[in-house]
C-alpha cells in the first residue's frame, strides 16, 4: 500500500518553467509543444496496482470513501471490491493494447463502481436523447441512445453527471493531445493525426461541457498528486484557456505565459518533482522489476548526480552514478532505470538524491517496494459465455475464492475463413465482455489467473459461435494457423499425437508431437487437425 501524500492546495504553484515551450505558439504548433511536454511521463510499474495510487488521487478529502465520477454508491478504501479499473477514454478505441503508455496514465484512469463501468462499455461521451429508453441510469452515469449529430456511429453514448463533465472534457483534451501519434481503431469521437485529434462534434461538445463545468479542487488537488507519481501533468486543468487556443475560440491567436513567471537564463531541473514517488508495487521473492525516471532540464551547466541512500538502499540499484547535463538538456530528457531486486519478505523503501547541473540545493524521490512469497494457483473453471449477440458477448469463469489473484489473463482463438488468431485480454472480475465477436465467425477462450506475474495452468476450453454455444471441452487449448504452404501450430503445451486429415477424411500427415509454433508443410487444400489433447478438429485452409 502507498504511503499516503500530504493533502495538496488549490494554491500550489503551476511550475511554469514545465511550459515554457508553450509560450509564443498557437494552433497545431501548439498542441505539439503540448504533447512534448506530457507524453514522457513515468509510467506506473503496474496496471494492477492502480487502487493503491487510486486511495491519494480518488478519495474524498478526510473521508476513505472512493471518489467514483461513474456512481454514488458509497465505498470505502482500501477495499477496492465492487470498483474497476476505468479507463476513461476507452482502451479498445486504440486497438486494446495493454503494452502502450495510455494504458496505464492515471491521468485518464479513474475508479468506477463495476455495473457502472460494464454499462459505459467503450461508447463515446455524448448526450442521451431522453425521449427514448434509456439502456442504463444510476443517476450518475447515463447510457442511452444519443441527440442528434453525437456518437460518430456508436449505438450509444455515456454521459456523466454534470458536475463532472467539464473533468471528462479536460481528461479527453489530455488524451487527445498526449496520444496525438496514436493511429485510432474507433473513431467515434477521434481522427488520426496530430491535429485536430478530436473531430468536430467532439469538440463542440467537449468545448461545451469545459466551459460550463469549470476546474474543480477535485481537478486541481488530483492534477498535483499524478504530478508527484508521473512526473506529468494535465495541461488543459493548469490553463483552462488553453482548449481554446487549440480548438476553440481563439484559435489563430498566440498563446502567451506571464513573462514575468518566465524562468531566466538560469539552470533549472523541471524533473523529477521533489519528493515524488517511484512505485515498484509487489515482487515475488526471487524477482526483480525495473522503473523509469525521468529528467528534464534547461541550462544545466554540468552532469546530474544521483545517489540511492537510507533504508534498504541494497535492494535497489541504478546503472550510473552521474547522468550527463546534455542528454538532461535534450529535447527528449533521459529516462533512468531503478531496479528493485529485494533478497528479504516485507515492504523496502529508499530514496535517490539528485544533485548538480548547476541548480541550487538537491531534490528527492522516494522509492517503495514490497516483496512477497512466491504464489501458488489453482486453475479457473471456464463457463458457459452469457449475453451472446452478433457482435459482442460475455465470457465467465470461476476462480478459488481463497487465492490472492492480481487479474486475469482471457486468451482467444478468433476463427475467420478458414484461419485463426489468438490473442490475450486481461480482466478483473470473473467475466469480460466480448464486443468485437462481429469480426471472427467462431470463437474458443480460455482463462488464467495472475498474481505478482506469474500465471497459473490454462483452464478448459470454452468455444462459442453466433448461434450460441457450442460446446465446454476439457481439451487443452489448440489453434491452427494458415501460413503460406504450411499451417502453424499454437498451443500452451506439448500435444502429442497430431494428425491432419483431408476433406476426403484421409491422413495426410502425423506426428507424434508438437509444440506451441511449429509449422507443418502442406500443399493447397482444406484440412482438419487433432491431437491427443484436442480432439475437437480444428479446420484450416492453405493457399
Amino acid at each position: 500500500m502507498l504511503a499516503v501524500l500530504p493533502a495538496i492546495m488549490a494554491s500550489a504553484e503551476v511550475p511554469m518553467a514545465y511550459y515554457r515551450a508553450l509560450d509564443g505558439k498557437s494552433d497545431a504548433e501548439l498542441k505539439t509543444a503540448a504533447y512534448n511536454i506530457i507524453h514522457n511521463l513515468t509510467p506506473i510499474s503496474d496496471y494492477y496496482d492502480l487502487p493503491d495510487y487510486f486511495e491519494v488521487t480518488d478519495v474524498y478529502p478526510n473521508s476513505r470513501r472512493w471518489w467514483d465520477m461513474y456512481s454514488d454508491i458509497p465505498l470505502y478504501a482500501p477495499s477496492f471490491k465492487g470498483l474497476n479499473r476505468e479507463h476513461s477514454l476507452p482502451k479498445s478505441w486504440w486497438g486494446g493494447s495493454t503494452s502502450v503508455q495510455a494504458y496505464t496514465d492515471l491521468n485518464h484512469l479513474y475508479p468506477s463502481e463495476a455495473a457502472a463501468n460494464m454499462a459505459k462499455s467503450n461508447y463515446p461521451l455524448g448526450m442521451v436523447d431522453r425521449t427514448s429508453p434509456t439502456k442504463f441510469d444510476n443517476g450518475i452515469t447515463t447510457v442511452g441512445f444519443p441527440v442528434a449529430g453525437q456518437g460518430g456511429g456508436a449505438g450509444y453514448v455515456f454521459e456523466p453527471a454534470d458536475e463532472y463533465k467539464g473533468d471528462f472534457a479536460r481528461t479527453y483534451f489530455y488524451m487527445a493531445t498526449c496520444y496525438q501519434d496514436y493511429t485510432w481503431k474507433y473513431k467515434y469521437m477521434l481522427v488520426n493525426g496530430t491535429y485536430p485529434t478530436l473531430n468536430q462534434w467532439s469538440v463542440d461538445l467537449l468545448l461545451k461541457w469545459h466551459r460550463e463545468d469549470q476546474v474543480s479542487q477535485k481537478e486541481l488537488d488530483r492534477n498535483e498528486a499524478v504530478y508527484k507519481f508521473q512526473n506529468n501533468r494535465n495541461p488543459f486543468i493548469d490553463f483552462p484557456e488553453l482548449a481554446e487556443y487549440i480548438w476553440g475560440n481563439r484559435k489563430g491567436q498566440i498563446f502567451r505565459l506571464d513573462d514575468a513567471t518566465q524562468p531566466s537564463g538560469d539552470p533549472v531541473l523541471i524533473t523529477p518533482v521533489q519528493d515524488m514517488s517511484l512505485e515498484f508495487g509487489q515482487v515475488a521473492l526471487g524477482k526483480s522489476t525495473t522503473a523509469k525516471l525521468f529528467f528534464r532540464g534547461e541550462n544545466l551547466k554540468s552532469d546530474i548526480r544521483v545517489q540511492i541512500y537510507a533504508g534498504d538502499k541494497e535492494m535497489y540499484s541504478i546503472p550510473a552514478k552521474t547522468i550527463a547535463y546534455r542528454n538532461v538538456n535534450s529535447a527528449d530528457g533521459y529516462w533512468l532505470n531503478v531496479t528493485y531486486t529485494p533478497t528479504l519478505l516485507g515492504k523496502h523503501t529508499a530514496r535517490i538524491l539528485i544533485s548538480g547541473g548547476g541548480v541550487t540545493g538537491s531534490r528527492g524521490v522516494e522509492l517503495r517496494g514490497e516483496c512477497l512469497p512466491v504464489p501458488v494457483l489453482t486453475p479457473c473453471t471456464a463457463t458457459a459465455p452469457t449475453d451472446i449477440t452478433s457482435t459482442s458477448y460475455v465470457a465467465n469463469w470461476e476462480a478459488p475464492a481463497d487465492e490472492t489473484i492480481d487479474y486475469y489473463i482471457v486468451t482467444r482463438t478468433r476463427y475467420t475463413a478458414g484461419s485463426a488468431v489468438t490473442e490475450e485480454e486481461l480482466a478483473e472480475q470473473t467475466s469480460l465482455l466480448i464486443d468485437d465477436f462481429n469480426e471472427s465467425d467462431r470463437e474458443a477462450y480460455y482463462v488464467q489467473s495472475v498474481r505478482l506475474g506469474y500465471r497459473s495452468e490454462p483452464s478448459n476450453v470454452v468455444f462459442v459461435d453466433h448461434l450460441g454455444i457450442t460446446g465446454v471441452e476439457n481439451d487443452e487449448p489448440l489453434a491452427v494457423v494458415a501460413l503460406e504452404g504450411a499451417v502453424r501450430i499454437l498451443c500452451q503445451s506439448v500435444h502429442t499425437g497430431c494428425r491432419v486429415f483431408d476433406v476426403a477424411g484421409r491422413l495426410v500427415v502425423e506426428l507424434p508431437e508438437v509444440s506451441n509454433n511449429t509449422d507443418i508443410p502442406l500443399p493447397l487444400g482444406v484440412y482438419f487437425i487433432t491431437t491427443d489433447q484436442s480432439r475437437r478438429p480444428q479446420k484450416v485452409s492453405v493457399r
